[in-house]
């Protein structure tokens, strides 16, 4: 059952509405006061300035050129030796961080990316994210070149030997991935060069077609 409703006087109105830009709490307690009212609560107060969209003018922002009111002021030393009690000392890492050499498996690929030792050039930390097949193969032969991509020969994603990478044209990926070409990853060891010699042949069918055209 819905409480009783808080009846207001047109001179209570009219004083409320002429301080409506004062703080909510502040004026509350003028207003009881004031007219003797002990039934108003400070939420039926602020709720009768909303119904009638007496606003305080205030957005708790900022506003361009506004000075703070503490700038240039030291923070008190009792309210600094509470923020230091929280406060990162030194050299201290977070209990997140991963340096150079962490490894973790990509929940979406299944590629392993691993943590190197080089600045990022997006974002400027001193380490950043590569996917280690990849990293490792371009240190032993060189980067890849536009238009191609790296196959891995046996399935396993997280075997990052170079040898286990093949570089290949990218065009010969719907032919050997699994919904429209040969699924080369599900099949078995004994038919995968096969299935990677007939697809190569295809493709330089294919491009051979394109040239003469």
């Amino acid at each position: 059952m819905k409480g009783r409703a808080i009846t207001y006087h047109d001179d209570e109105l009219s004083w409320i509405e002429a301080r409506k830009e004062m703080p909510r709490r502040e004026l509350h307690a003028m207003f009881c006061a004031r007219f003797e009212r002990d039934d108003v609560s400070l939420n039926n107060f602020k709720a009768l300035c909303k119904r009638q969209g007496w606003m305080t003018g205030r957005t708790g922002c900022f506003a361009k050129g506004q000075v703070p009111p503490n700038k240039g002021k030291p923070m008190p030393p009792e309210v600094r030796a509470k923020c230091l009690v929280t406060a990162f000392k030194p050299g201290n890492l977070p209990h997140n961080h991963r340096g150079a050499g962490h490894e973790r498996i990509d929940s979406k690929d299944g590629y392993v990316v691993m943590i190197v030792d080089e600045t990022n050039p997006w974002t400027g930390a001193a380490t950043r994210p590569v996917h280690k097949h990849r990293y490792l193969w371009e240190k032993a032969n060189g980067p890849i070149p536009p238009g191609h991509v790296l196959k891995c020969l046996d399935g396993n994603k997280t075997n990052c030997d170079p040898s286990n990478w093949e570089l290949i044209p990218q065009a010969m990926l719907p032919r050997l991935n699994g919904r429209f070409g040969r699924n080369y990853d599900a099949a078995p060891d004994e038919l995968k060069p096969t299935i990677m010699a007939v697809t190569k042949l295809e493709h330089r069918v294919r491009e051979a077609r394109k040239g003469k055209r």
